[in-house]
């Protein structure tokens, strides 16, 4: 059944618009969003179809496909828990520009993957009502807008950047994003005219960022920043200097967060370059410092990302917040065999649970379907 099918079904009547925002993969920069840093993900072809009508009666009724039954039916805001808190919590943040909706969701973003379903989830709903309500947002400001539902309604303490490229991205690009100014501009990503793709490599284990170590990490960048008077570890310039004033996991997360940026800036630069055969090295470096800089690695992505390598990539990372989710790999065409056989065989020799293979192709951001 079509998620139109499904409004209809359940609200007896055709929705007023339907959007589509997706979940997006970083090529590189993580958790540099939330230190005013730089970041470079890329929408993909998975997300969110939300088919929406506003009501006047302040009433949220919610339906999902993946969630099946009867509609969910809200008389106040608070009433809302598990996945229904990104949907209220954009209507939330829209105060009374908005009242009520009948809402219908459906999503294919692969779960637990790391993909970021919620922003996707969040971009398709405050698209939809940005759309019918005639706001006249524009797609930064949805995405601000769903990342502050993520912050303070859900609790989640997310940067800017999944919502960024669920709003912004373009088909055949991967998006630039300073974190702080909040420019943007759209860079090329042409991986095919290369022989090359981006393979996706989900572990099947899942994580829960709210569980408190993505919040960890966030509030020790934050005090590492306050005792280098900067406003932020994207001020740090003179990082020697900075580490020598900084002890323990508070040093670490400033040397990731800092080189990082760097690796950001040089990916671009290679990328314009033409020279994008070479960016593989970047994202070996990148996962070395989430693994032992940050911290936020876990074995299967570890072994994820070794494997590939062997198996013939020239460059993995695990992308996505950490501690499971997803890892990509940059594949020669004529290696995608190889390296899934690689990393499938070196799962099933540690007992791991076997891993799942995504093509990542850089698809079109949110846009309205009817």
């Amino acid at each position: 059944m079509s998620v139109v099918e499904a409004f209809r079904a359940a609200y007896g009547a055709s929705p007023q618009t339907v959007w589509r925002a997706p979940g997006r993969v970083n090529l590189i920069g993580e958790h540099t969003d939330y230190n005013d840093g730089f970041v470079l993900p890329f929408a993909v072809p998975w997300g969110v179809t939300a088919a929406l009508t506003p009501r006047t009666d302040g009433t949220i009724r919610l339906l999902s496909l993946q969630a099946p039954g009867e509609p969910v039916t809200l008389a106040t805001r608070e009433e809302s828990k598990g996945w229904t808190r990104y949907v209220v919590g954009v209507l939330a943040m829209l105060g009374d520009r908005v009242e009520g909706a009948d809402i219908a969701i459906d999503g294919d973003v692969p779960s637990g993957a790391g993909l970021s379903s919620s922003a996707a989830l969040e971009v398709a709903v405050a698209s939809a009502l940005n759309d019918v309500h005639e706001l006249g947002l524009t797609p930064m400001e949805l995405a601000l807008l769903s990342q502050k539902a993520e912050n303070d309604f859900v609790g989640m303490p997310c940067g800017i950047m999944d919502q960024a490229a669920s709003a912004l991205g373009k088909e055949g690009h991967a998006l630039f994003l300073d974190c702080r100014s909040l420019g943007s501009r759209n860079i090329p990503l042409d991986l095919a005219a290369h022989g090359l793709s981006i393979l996706i490599i989900d572990t099947q284990v899942h994580h829960e960022h709210a569980g408190g170590e993505y919040a960890k990490r966030r509030a020790e960048c934050e005090s590492a920043a306050r005792k280098l008077g900067v406003p932020a570890l994207r001020d740090v310039t003179d990082l020697a200097g900075a580490l020598d004033q900084l002890k323990g996991d508070e040093r670490k997360r400033t040397m990731h967060v800092v080189t990082e940026n760097h690796r950001v800036e040089a990916l671009i630069g290679l990328l314009r370059a033409g020279q994008v055969t070479e960016i593989g090295a970047l994202l070996n470096a990148s996962h070395l410092s989430l693994r032992d800089q940050y911290e936020v690695s876990s074995p299967e992505l570890d072994l994820a990302v070794e494997a590939a390598i062997r198996g013939g990539a020239r460059g993995a990372r695990m992308t996505g917040g950490g501690f499971g989710g997803s890892a990509i790999a940059l594949v020669p065409d004529e290696r995608l065999e190889n390296v899934q056989r690689s990393v499938s065989d070196a799962y099933a020799e540690r007992g791991f649970q076997a891993p799942r293979f995504l093509p990542a192709i850089p698809s079109a951001g949110a846009h309205r379907l009817s």
